[in-house]
């Protein structure tokens, strides 16, 4: 069984990259830019099929917020600055090779909340469509953690260091 097991290991793939991304949606209205970092170890079950483990953190810059509202009174300004906050996803991840060259995946899981204050965690999801090389991916994504109703989620890019 010992044997199997370190067979099986050597099946395997560490990955570590960043990514980019605009805030869109909720997040639009009070991020204005998503960064992190990710890492993920992936074991080949399949040809051109990899399941595995992601983990890293995201990182989402607040903004200053302005809101006009009119009232009987004469118009209304108020002024508020979100504060950045992050997450921790913990989740499962996988990768399919359309072509040598081509890929799509996806990551499930669960985003913990990283910032400071009150906050809550939510599910975490990123589907994700890809370039891949010898030793880099490069893709494209959207990120979602859905929360009480409300999704914190981006559109961007990233690439990631295959050893």
């Amino acid at each position: 069984m010992a044997f199997g097991f370190a067979a099986q290991a050597q099946d395997g793939s560490f990955t570590a990259g960043i990514h980019v991304g605009a805030p869109i949606g909720d997040a639009g209205d009070v991020s204005s830019f998503n960064f992190g970092v990710d890492v993920a170890y992936l074991w080949n079950v399949a040809d051109d099929f990899k399941v595995g483990a992601t983990t890293g953190y995201t990182h989402f810059l607040g903004k200053d917020i302005d809101e006009t509202i009119i009232t009987p009174a004469g118009p209304m300004t108020f002024s508020a600055t979100v504060k950045d906050f992050g997450f921790i996803p913990v989740a499962a991840t996988a990768k399919y090779s359309l072509t040598e060259s081509f890929f799509v995946g996806a990551d499930l899981g669960y985003a913990i909340y990283a910032g400071s204050g009150d906050g809550d965690g939510g599910f975490y999801y990123q589907p994700k469509v890809g370039y891949q090389m010898e030793t880099i991916d490069v893709f494209a994504s959207y990120k979602g953690i859905s929360q009480d109703g409300v999704t914190i989620s981006t559109v961007g890019v990233g690439a990631a260091y295959k050893f």
